[in-house]
């Protein structure tokens, strides 16, 4: 990755103005009245509601995280993932990138980049702790749109990216002599992180993962990135999905890469504005309550229920270890590198998946 694209958050003071320079190019004839920021300062990502002449509000994202031309992709798919849904249950659902002569628009000065969404974050949310109706009513909700994605895929053009390649990239960054320095941990915890991308390597021959169905996923479903709407039949289901917003990490991968986070919606302890990615959310009772459900309108197979902590592993092993300093705050990324190469990929080979497995039989 180039070094012009390993912009820290400091590094981008000018947000503002490449807001602003990116609606220029978009060449709308409204112009931006006020800027409100609404970045979760979690990650290096700026993100404002801006205000339109015409009174109108619309969300703009600027980052520099991953690769410019990755993230002109993933738009171009979501913007084609939203147009075949339209029309049926899921229309509307995905949060709109504004276009330009038909096509996605995004903006790239040679370092960062800019998007422009609709505006539909600030609509009803969960609370941050689900009963067990809520939890049911999500798992429906979650497989019914994982069905609707399922039949919207083989329409999709292939991506660049993979769950494999982006192992294997991260396996030769490991076995650099450089590792300690780049990922800024101890040789022991370079070994730890080694064997684990090798044995999750492994793991995809051995599943034969390349034959697996991939589909739309937008791996992170915590409680900030979506919205819900109560039902008109509650005696059915106590709310449906609405919206959805952030797509920082959306990929066409196996439907498995999204539990995690629906794991830690579902948990005991819900959000928490402390960060932790433990993997024990997998097993608790109230994920097994979300899986029985989701698994009566999508059904899970064994194998794939054997792949959730691997799936937890590409998390951790992607998004934390590869590519943390690029993504999160660089406090944030030194304590969850930590953290991951010390105890969450360990705890991981603990989990018991019996009470999963139960559910399926």
């Amino acid at each position: 990755m180039a070094s012009s694209q390993n912009i820290s958050p400091e590094a981008l003071p000018n947000a503002k103005q490449n807001v602003l320079d990116a609606w220029s190019s978009l060449a709308e004839e409204r112009s931006i009245l006020e800027f409100d920021e609404v970045s979760a300062h979690v990650s290096t990502n700026r993100v404002f509601r801006i205000t339109l002449s015409d009174g109108a509000t619309l969300i703009a994202k600027v980052s520099s995280y991953g690769s410019y031309f990755q993230f002109a992709e993933d738009h171009d798919r979501l913007a084609r993932c939203s147009a075949e849904l339209r029309g049926g249950r899921w229309s509307g659902f995905l949060a709109e990138v504004l276009t330009k002569n038909g096509r996605p628009f995004t903006w790239y000065d040679g370092e960062c980049w800019a998007v422009f969404y609709s505006d539909v974050q600030g609509k009803t949310g969960l609370p941050k702790i689900l009963d067990d109706k809520d939890i049911v009513a999500l798992a429906h909700e979650i497989a019914e749109f994982h069905l609707a994605c399922a039949a919207i895929a083989p329409l999709l053009p292939p991506t660049s990216n993979s769950v494999k390649s982006d192992a294997v990239h991260l396996y030769d960054l490991l076995c650099d002599d450089q590792a300690v320095t780049h990922f800024e941990l101890d040789s022991l915890s370079i070994s730890t992180l080694q064997r684990f991308t090798h044995d999750f390597l492994l793991h995809l021959e051995k599943v034969h993962y390349d034959e697996w169905q991939r589909i739309p996923i937008l791996v992170d479903w915590n409680l900030g990135n979506f919205s819900v709407a109560q039902s008109a039949d509650l005696a059915e289901r106590s709310f449906r999905l609405s919206t959805r917003w952030d797509y920082d990490w959306f990929r066409v991968e196996s439907r498995l890469l999204d539990f995690y986070f629906l794991s830690r919606v579902s948990s005991r302890t819900g959000d928490k504005t402390q960060f932790a990615y433990s993997a024990h959310t997998l097993t608790e009772p109230r994920f097994v309550k979300f899986i029985e459900a989701y698994h009566q309108v999508y059904p899970l197979s064994k194998i794939e229920i054997e792949f959730l902590p691997f799936a937890y592993r590409f998390f951790i092993l992607n998004y934390v270890i590869r590519e943390g300093a690029r993504f999160f705050r660089p406090d944030l990324c030194a304590q969850f590198r930590r953290d991951a190469a010390h105890h969450y990929l360990i705890e991981s080979e603990r989990l018991d998946l019996s009470a999963l497995l139960s559910t399926i039989r």
